[in-house]
């Protein structure tokens, strides 16, 4: 059985690591760097780098944070925020970046997928998808949330693995910011529909939340980012207390 993991998430906007409810309300949380090496060595499976703020200001992600990360950490980490191009994808994993991230850009421009994993390989390759559930639908959203378009979640999660992708990474942004819990139900639907990992973002608020998300939700990895960076919950303890309720985890 592949063990589950535990990710957290460093939303970065102008160098520094930041954290909101519903994507909004921004507050500091801290030195990404320095975050890093600490998640490194409390525990954390794999790291996520989201520059949030790159892809509205339509700039690339900061190469010398990228640098200066894998220069501290001894665990996969994966960049996104402002990519789309092989050549952006190129210069990231050249500065020690294991995986790349891409959501607007693939669905402005689909074939982005089907390019990257052919020059790359899938498996650094996750599609990101911000949904929001209106009226019983998911409907995708762009430029960090700020943008609404008709796209169905499972139908581009679908989509996006026949291209290429080797990881979703599905946010909702029902849930994101509110510690009320993963969406679940959504999660499950897509690792029934999907081959590849699910990897579960946006409401984490205390243990429970992630052990349902890998019972329930079926996540094949669980991400969370103000639980971790404001001391809420010991990546230690987490992994411990999933072990006791039978989910594998590297401890």
């Amino acid at each position: 059985m592949l063990t589950k993991r535990i990710i957290p998430c460093l939303d970065i906007k102008n160098g520094r690591t930041v954290k909101g409810v519903n994507f909004l309300n921004l507050i500091d949380a801290g030195d990404p760097v320095a975050l890093a090496k600490q998640y490194a060595e409390k525990g954390a499976d794999e790291l996520v780098f989201l520059d949030i703020s790159a892809t509205l200001e339509a700039r690339n992600t900061t190469l010398d944070m990228v640098l200066r990360v894998a220069e501290q950490v001894n665990i996969p980490f994966t960049v996104g925020g402002g990519i789309s191009s092989v050549k952006d994808v190129d210069a990231l994993l050249k500065c020690g970046a294991d995986k790349v991230s891409i959501n607007s850009s693939a669905v402005k421009r689909p074939d982005l997928v089907n390019e990257l994993s052919n020059k790359f390989g899938s498996q650094c390759i996750v599609v990101a998808i911000d949904a929001k559930q209106i009226d019983g639908q998911w409907k995708v959203h762009l430029a960090g949330g700020s943008i609404p378009t008709d796209l169905d979640l499972f139908d581009w999660a679908k989509e996006v693995e026949q291209r290429g992708a080797g990881e979703i990474l599905f946010t909702s942004m029902n849930n994101d910011g509110t510690k009320d819990g993963f969406a679940n139900e959504a999660l499950a639907k897509l690792s029934e529909e999907l081959n590849i990992p699910i990897i579960a973002s946006g409401g984490a608020g205390n243990v429970q939340h992630f052990i349902d998300t890998f019972k329930i939700g079926k996540s094949d990895a669980a991400l969370a980012a103000s639980v971790f960076h404001f001391g809420e919950i010991e990546i230690k303890y987490l992994k411990e207390e999933l072990r006791k309720n039978n989910i594998e985890v590297r401890l």
